[in-house]
């Protein structure tokens, strides 16, 4: 009897939890919808990002069930892990490598993921382009650009993205759309928001990823075309 009742509320928690997630899902596109139409800009232009690192298969179900297909992953590892099951049953599914990425891995990651956020150094970039060459894949990249110059962060400082995007354009053939950043915690975002949208004005670049889950409404109204969202989709994260 005991071992009934428990198994009873851990289900009602889990149900629970599922729901919060669901009603998060909505509440994040509503905020995204306005976000946008006050700046001026289509909704549709927009891809929300799910941030699905560590998080149990439950949740990236009921992520699923809510018609989500795109996922941002930082770990090779990990997402595989997590989508090696999904990939035949969601066709539509796209999975972006949104942490920083070692060249040993490059084969993992082409053949997994759709879309490279962190390219950020030009060994990385050749790595990329000969497993593209190898596997017959042409993914789109975005250079991660360390915009607050971090040292723990990865990321190619601003002053050297023009050479860089110039090595992989032209030396590495990389299908290069669009620049991602992640701004320092302690300053504000709009600022960093601001220049990487400039740099990509520059370069002629369309997409933007930009803005987190304390953040994606001012990147929005900044041009993020791609917001990268876990916690306030999933609830506070795991820790590793």
């Amino acid at each position: 009897m005991c071992l009934l009742i428990v198994i009873g509320i851990s289900k009602c928690q889990t149900g629970r939890a599922m729901d919060a997630i669901k009603a998060n899902f909505t509440d994040i596109h509503a905020r995204i919808t306005k976000a946008a139409k006050e700046a001026g800009r289509d909704p549709a232009g927009i891809s929300l990002v799910a941030v699905s690192k560590v998080q149990p298969p439950e949740k990236l179900q009921a992520a699923l069930d809510c018609g989500q297909c795109v996922f941002g992953e930082n770990r090779v590892q990990e997402a595989q892990t997590h989508w090696e099951t999904h990939r035949a049953a969601y066709p539509d599914l796209r999975l972006h490598l949104i942490g920083p990425l070692q060249t040993n891995k490059a084969r993992d990651a082409v053949a997994l993921f759709d879309v490279i956020e962190t390219v950020d150094r030009a060994k990385l970039a050749d790595a990329l382009a000969d497993e593209m060459a190898k596997q017959g894949r042409k993914l789109p990249c975005f250079i991660q650009v360390n915009t607050g110059e971090e040292p723990q962060k990865g990321g190619i400082a601003p002053l050297e993205l023009e050479a860089l995007y110039r090595h992989c354009v032209d030396k590495a053939g990389l299908s290069i759309t669009g620049l991602m950043c992640i701004p320092p915690v302690d300053a504000p975002a709009m600022l960093h928001f601001g220049l990487l949208a400039t740099w990509a004005k520059r370069l002629g670049l369309p997409h933007l990823s930009m803005g987190m889950s304390h953040d994606f409404e001012d990147a929005i109204r900044t041009g993020a075309t791609h917001v990268r969202i876990g916690s306030a989709l999933f609830g506070e994260r795991l820790k590793t």
